[in-house]
């Protein structure tokens, strides 16, 4: 597989608007697995009235945005002009329709899912890299929705959502991998299966029956097509699927975007209305982003440079980690690798993946870190659930130990996201 290089230059654009736009539309999908972000860029051809629909659809998040301006001092900044990094957060809340039945609402969230996607500066190569939820880092002292503010304390990352909501997820991110996070999207539960529903399902391979009732899914192996319910449970299950790690379900995720999209571009969708509206209204009605992408009009803008990105160049991995030293329960990242992940990111230098292993037919009891390459170091999670009580918010020693690096990234391409 060849490298994805990012380089420095702007993508060329075009009017969101007329026909020439519409045959345009049909390439973004080459860019691969950016899901929402994606279908919410095609409305031109559905009217007016539909356009001003889907575009009030989308909520903007003013607070985010006013408390990140409070730290503009101490946020990092860019290094290379017109590249672009942004941060997709699948939220867990159980607020909303048809949420609750996913476990109880304590009247917190914390962030499920976290990709954070960098787009070159020439467009010609993509790299979502998933956070861990469980992985240990410092958090800053956040402001609470009720105006009080935490404490800064080192804890693991999914609290910093629940903390102080994306603004506390952001300078957390940007305090651990000293990128710049230019835009960001939250998407929910329900928002998710909407999305899937919108477009009939999608394809996925299983190599072994799958039965999960904390994840709400029970599948049979081989070829299924997934409504959105039972790929709400696919890419969130952890106790059935390969070897039971948080790392594992990354991947799932990650694949499982790529098939989305794949299924989309497959089924002609931004070509016909009657398909596209629904996928539309799915995907804006589930979107809370920053003021600057929160219409039809500004997430265009954002990609309008991408759709010439082939999906060979289009990458997904998960920042190198394995089980935290101190608690087998959750992660800590693996020096240096995860720096010179960052480091590659911030300068837009070229990022290369290697293909990830299959996933592993059973369940592994306890979180081991294996120690001939952090390529396949995962860690595994089985029998562990969320205790809702706040550990320790003293930083330990360093760990001992520091793993070497290997020489590529464990990781997939958006090609590689589909059933044969």
């Amino acid at each position: 597989m060849s490298e994805s290089r990012g380089t420095y230059g702007p993508g060329a654009g075009a009017s969101p608007s007329g026909m020439g736009a519409v045959r345009r539309r049909r390439r973004w999908l080459r860019y691969g697995a950016l899901g929402v972000a994606v279908l919410v860029l095609a409305a031109g051809g559905v009217g007016w009235a539909a356009y001003q629909k889907l575009n009030g659809n989308i909520t903007k998040d003013t607070d985010a945005a006013a408390e990140l301006a409070r730290y503009e001092k101490e946020r990092p900044t860019p290094l290379v002009h017109d590249a672009q990094n942004i941060l997709l957060i699948g939220s867990d809340t159980r607020a909303g329709r048809g949420n609750g039945k996913y476990g109880r609402d304590p009247g917190t969230q914390r962030s499920d899912t976290t990709i954070l996607l960098h787009l070159a500066a020439d467009r010609q190569s993509a790299t979502a890299v998933s956070i861990p939820r469980d992985v240990m880092v410092d958090i800053p002292s956040c402001r609470r929705p009720d105006g009080s503010r935490t404490r800064a304390q080192f804890a693991q990352f999914n609290w910093a959502y629940e903390f102080g909501g994306t603004a506390c997820t952001i300078r957390t991110i940007e305090k651990l991998t000293k990128i710049r996070v230019d835009h960001h999207m939250v998407v929910d539960f329900a928002g998710f299966k909407g999305m899937v529903d919108a477009v009939d399902g999608v394809q996925v391979c299983l190599r072994a029956p799958v039965d999960d009732t904390d994840a709400h899914v029970k599948l049979a192996a081989g070829k299924q097509t997934l409504n959105g319910e039972q790929a709400l449970g696919y890419v969130r299950a952890r106790k059935s699927l390969g070897n039971g790690s948080d790392t594992d379900r990354m991947d799932r995720q990650q694949e499982f975007l790529g098939a989305l999209v794949n299924k989309v571009q497959s089924n002609d969708v931004l070509l016909n209305p009657a398909k596209l509206y629904p996928v539309l209204d799915a995907a804006t009605s589930s979107l809370t982003t920053d003021p600057a992408l929160a219409s039809l009009r500004g997430l265009y803008e954002l990609v309008r440079g991408m759709r010439n990105i082939p999906t060979e160049r289009v990458q997904f991995l998960t920042v190198p980690r394995q089980s935290y030293s101190y608690d087998a329960n959750r992660d800590e990242l693996v020096e240096p690798a995860a720096e010179e992940l960052f480091t590659r990111l911030r300068t837009d230098s070229p990022v290369q993946v290697t293909p990830r292993e299959p996933e592993k037919s059973a369940p592994s009891q306890e979180r081991a870190y294996e120690e001939s390459s952090y390529e396949e170091g995962s860690g595994y999670e089985e029998g562990y659930e969320d205790s809702g009580e706040y550990g320790s918010d003293e930083k330990p020693d360093d760990p001992s130990h520091t793993p070497s690096p290997a020489p590529t990234f464990r990781g997939n391409t958006a090609a590689g996201a589909t059933c044969e």
